[in-house]
């Protein structure tokens, strides 16, 4: 979860907020949408609550915070109810609903950690969320830890600036098997000289959208692995605040934050057409 905040002037082909409500029906819930920055939104798969991280307009402040759909419309965003005593991010849900993910820099053993690391949490079939996991070394390092994602492949990609990568801060991949979690690099097909920290693959693992210091780049998966990346754009890389991104189910369509105010505040930009009904909107 980390952007730099260049702004450039270009052409894209974007709906804002209100032009995403009138197009689709569905725009940043009141709760969301604020004079803070709102990024990194996730649809409960059971509850159909909208999880989504709120930090100042600087960018500092990480909380995750989530708003349930009652019978007047989206409701007031609450603090999560895995929520910890440090700051985090990047909510992911898998398993349909069952298990989430996110970074954290929450107390383990009485004490209060610097780093941001990779968490992850089941709920039960009462619906109640377990108490939070740490995910083990080689996963976590001394270093930071970003956007854990599993992907389709089977492998859980994330970002970090561990010593050994390719640039200053790399995308990385972890795999767990018997027991043992193994990781490595994702390569210098996805990874470039400078800062990458969002992985995302979609849903069918042809593409993998990665967020990095220069902006949005896309690679696709070729018969021997992933090809090198590309730049995206026009949609994409409109200011140099694009973070968060969210494929719908079906991959056509991808939400993301963007720094629409100058510096001021962060919304969800819905890029592309998706199957109706998505992104899911609250009705009341």
């Amino acid at each position: 979860m980390r952007a730099g905040r260049r702004l450039a002037a270009a052409a894209a082909i974007v709906l804002s907020s209100a032009a995403l409500a009138a197009d689709t029906g569905w725009g940043p819930p009141p709760p969301l949408s604020t004079d803070q920055f709102e990024s990194h939104p996730a649809f409960d798969p059971l509850t159909g609550d909208v999880w989504f991280v709120r930090s100042k307009p600087d960018f500092s402040g990480w909380r995750i915070l989530y708003s349930h759909c009652g019978p007047r419309g989206w409701e007031a965003a609450e603090d999560a109810p895995i929520a910890g005593d440090g700051l985090e991010a990047d909510p992911a849900f898998t398993e349909g609903g069952r298990r989430l993910w996110f970074i954290s820099s929450r107390s383990t053993d009485g004490i209060r950690r610097k780093d941001l690391d990779i968490w992850t949490v089941r709920r039960g079939a009462d619906g109640r969320w377990a108490t939070p996991e740490r995910l083990p070394a080689p996963v976590n390092s001394e270093g930071q830890e970003w956007f854990p994602r599993p992907a389709p492949d089977g492998w859980l990609y994330f970002g970090s600036n561990r010593p050994g990568g390719v640039g200053k801060t790399d995308i990385w991949r972890a795999r767990r098997t018997d027991g043992h979690w193994t990781v490595e690099n994702a390569g210098s097909a996805i990874n470039g000289p400078g800062d990458d920290y969002e992985p995302l693959v979609s849903p069918d693992g042809t593409r993998m959208l990665i967020a990095t210091a220069e902006g949005y780049y896309e690679s696709r998966r070729g018969p021997n692995g992933w090809r090198p990346r590309t730049k995206l754009g026009p949609d994409y890389n409109v200011n140099g605040t694009e973070i968060g991104a969210l494929f719908a189910p079906d991959g056509k369509a991808v939400l993301i934050a963007r720094d629409v105010g100058g510096g001021k505040s962060g919304e969800l930009v819905l890029i592309g057409r998706s199957e109706p009904g998505w992104p899911p909107r609250c009705r009341g």
